[in-house]
């Protein structure tokens, strides 16, 4: 991970744009709507809580800092947070996509976005092209090193 999460803005923009629980996709979406210059981004979060967490999750993305509207929901503890971007999009992007997966699939919620079909199956629920799954990949390694037991301690 090469951008780093600017805590401050974070807080101020979950308050501005009322962000919810567990609602990391429509958050994000609202965040970039709110957010000049940003972009909107999907991907996988490793948290830390009770035990090491691996989400799917997204965020945006301004030059080389990260602005997650769903901080206030996570952890008390940023620095025990990894980020791993699948994928981006800009504003214009974004409102283009989910106009046409609203006309297409309107039963369905078009957030989170996986891109063009077909898709590649890779988990219980998530789908997604190379890009989501290198991400995945990346992510699961990080999770598998972090739930490593540390034999020093023993």
């Amino acid at each position: 991970m090469d951008k780093l999460l600017d805590e401050a803005a974070s807080r101020e923009i979950a308050e501005q744009i009322g962000s919810k629980a567990k609602k990391p996709f429509d958050n994000a979406y609202k965040a970039v709507l709110a957010t000049e210059g940003a972009v909107y981004a999907q991907g996988f979060l490793i948290i830390k809580r009770k035990s090491y967490q691996l989400l799917e999750h997204s965020w945006i993305e301004i030059d080389s800092r990260i602005i997650d509207p769903n901080l206030p929901h996570l952890t008390k503890e940023s620095q025990e947070m990894w980020y791993f971007t699948a994928q981006t999009f800009t504003i214009k992007k974004l409102k283009r996509i989910i106009e046409e997966s609203k006309e297409d699939y309107p039963e369905d919620d078009p957030l989170p976005i996986y891109g063009d079909t077909p898709y590649e199956y890779y988990g219980e629920v998530m789908l997604g092209g190379k890009e989501y799954l290198s991400a995945y990949e990346l992510a699961a390694a990080k999770y598998e090193e972090l739930n490593q037991p540390n034999l020093e301690n023993n």
